[in-house]
C-alpha cells in the first residue's frame, strides 16, 4: 500500500472511530505526542490530552458526519463535511468542518480542526 493510501486509509478510519466512539480505534490513528488544534477552544498535546477531549461529557452519543471533499498534499490530508451532533445542555446541533491532517512516521502527529455551527 503506498503512503498515499494508507494515509487516507487513516483518514477514513478515524472519521469511523468518531461515527461510532470507538476511541481505540481513533487514537491508533494518532502518534504519541499527537496535538489537536481545536481552532477558538483548544489546544491539546498527546493522546491522553486527545482521548479526554474526544470523551467529553458535554455531548451525547456519536456524530453523524458526512466527509464531501479529502485533498492530498504529501503529509498532509484536508477534509471538509457537514456533521450531527447532540450537546447535553443544548441539544442536537449541525456544523460544517474542516479537518487538516498531518502526517508523520505513517501517523497523524497533528489534527487542526475547524467547526463552525450551522442553522
Amino acid at each position: 500500500m503506498s503512503e498515499r493510501t494508507r494515509q487516507r486509509v487513516l483518514v477514513e478510519q478515524y472519521f469511523d472511530g468518531f461515527r461510532v466512539s470507538d476511541n481505540a480505534r481513533i487514537l491508533s490513528t494518532l502518534t504519541d505526542d499527537v496535538v489537536w488544534v481545536i481552532h477558538g477552544h483548544r489546544i491539546t498535546s498527546g493522546k491522553t490530552e486527545f482521548g479526554e477531549e474526544i470523551e467529553n461529557p458535554a455531548f451525547s452519543g456519536s456524530p453523524q458526519l458526512e466527509v464531501h471533499r479529502v485533498l492530498e498534499d504529501g503529509n498532509v490530508v484536508v477534509t471538509t463535511g457537514e456533521g450531527r451532533g447532540v450537546s447535553v445542555e443544548h441539544g442536537p446541533f449541525r456544523f460544517a468542518f474542516n479537518d487538516l491532517f498531518t502526517f508523520r512516521v505513517g501517523l497523524m502527529a497533528r489534527v487542526d480542526y475547524y467547526g463552525v455551527p450551522l442553522a
